[in-house]
């Protein structure tokens, strides 16, 4: 806490609390804010989710406050955590929209929303996004090795807070094993994290 502020306040409006208060789950995350809130840096645990992630979901909004929800995937490794507070990925080629890198020109706010169907595990990460045109070291840095997309340029993700979900109301999913792109420590390090 700094200020009166915590860490959940970029989730936690003054309207969230307010409706929080009317349903009666302010005092349980009042007491979660006491204890220190939601965590701002990106944990050993966190960072090892984050790696055996072969799909993100990427929210922006635009300058007018229109959301906008884009998937990114790629084979497990294609999630860089660069340091304690920043995530780097290879935006690769698609259906030439751009409305997330539209978006972000606009509006640095974002989130990434991760979730492990096979496991049960949710994160969410809120922060802000910034797209990197033009620097072939980072883009070589980040691209997985051996797949074959083609990068047009780099999403770094600076974290602000983020926050793990319970398992409840989460399909429970999984491919079979000639079908998944997996690395076989993905689902080790999955069941290895736990929500803190």
């Amino acid at each position: 806490m700094t200020d009166g502020s915590y860490s959940s306040d970029v989730a936690f409006t003054p309207s969230v609390k307010a409706v929080q208060a009317r349903k009666g789950s302010r005092q349980a995350y009042a007491r979660m804010e006491e204890r220190g809130g939601w965590q701002t840096r990106i944990t050993p645990d966190l960072a090892e989710f984050i790696a055996a992630q072969t799909s993100v979901f990427l929210a922006t909004a635009n300058a007018q406050g229109q959301p906008y929800i884009q998937h990114r995937g790629g084979p497990a490794g294609f999630l860089h955590v660069l340091d304690d507070k920043t995530i780097g990925l290879a935006d690769f080629a698609g259906n030439r929209q751009y409305i997330t890198q539209g978006n972000l020109a606009d509006n640095p706010k974002a989130q990434l929303f991760l979730i492990d169907y096979a496991n049960q595990r949710r994160v969410k990460i809120w922060g802000e996004a910034r797209v990197v045109e033009g620097d072939v070291e980072l883009t070589k840095t980040l691209m997985p090795e051996g797949y074959k997309a083609r990068p047009e340029h780099v999403i770094l993700f600076t974290v602000a807070a983020w926050d793990s979900n319970c398992p409840q109301h989460i399909p429970q999913r999984s491919m079979p094993p000639t079908l998944r792109r997996r690395s076989p420590s993905a689902t080790s390090a999955s069941r290895r994290w736990r929500p803190k």
